[in-house]
């Protein structure tokens, strides 16, 4: 058996395998390096290589700091150079941000979503005046196109408004006239081109006219074939 082998099982843990074996040797090299100015150099070199082969970390904000967290997480914590930015530790990498709360707010209408609830609230802290009409015109819209939406039906405006004195607690009571005006507007199809329609009815036209002339132009030729051989010529 060749002793000169090496197997992966035998080698150290890879701390950051997206770094690869020879970044982790090199960094290993510098740990075992006892000149402090040699080590130093070592590491700016380091940085510059992890640099090169993770281009997409620049994109990243303060991309030379995690490339110094990365080369300390590397070296398991026992590289003792000169950082621009603070040493971190096992326990501060491995910190877990505090979770977030999710919000228990129960919501009365879920196709209007919380957002409208919120603009409800809002107008009812606001002076009766147009502006008020118009911010409740506003909401209506946008309440009627929510509900088609998602629901496929079509609200009509007393029942806008009904909901609207509902979510309101009582504090929007209004009638039909002719300043409130709740619009609806025509779904856009996502993802669909724009001469969809056009190319459809061009692929209907083609198979028309094949239908018309007796076929495609491959099956016109092979009975026009099957018709020579029948003849013999």
């Amino acid at each position: 058996m060749n002793k000169s082998l090496e197997y992966n099982t035998e080698r150290n843990l890879l701390h950051i395998s997206e770094y690869g074996r020879n970044i982790q040797k090199m960094v290993e090299y510098a740990v075992a390096e006892q000149d402090r100015e040699k080590r130093n150099r070592l590491a700016q070199a380091l940085i510059a290589l992890m640099g090169n082969l993770n281009p997409h970390l620049r994109d990243i904000a303060d991309y030379k700091h995690k490339l110094w967290d990365h080369l300390f997480v590397i070296s398991d914590f026992k590289l003792d150079v000169d950082s621009p930015y603070p040493i971190p530790t096992p326990e501060t990498i491995s910190q877990k941000p505090d979770s977030l709360t999710y919000p228990q707010h129960k919501i009365r209408f879920r196709f209007y979503g919380k957002n409208v609830e919120m603009m409800i609230e809002k107008a009812t802290g606001m002076e009766d005046g147009p502006v008020k009409t118009a911010y409740i015109n506003m909401i209506g819209t946008f309440m009627k196109n929510a509900c088609r939406n998602w629901n496929d039906e079509m609200l009509e405006d007393d029942q806008i408004l009904s909901h609207l004195e509902m979510l309101s607690g009582g504090q929007i009571k209004l009638v039909q006239n002719d300043d409130l005006e709740f619009k609806s507007f025509d779904r856009v199809q996502p993802n669909r081109p724009k001469n969809f329609k056009h190319r459809n009815s061009n692929q209907q036209n083609n198979r028309n006219r094949n239908n018309n002339s007796g076929g495609s132009p491959h099956k016109k030729n092979f009975h026009q074939f099957k018709k020579n051989n029948n003849r013999g010529v």
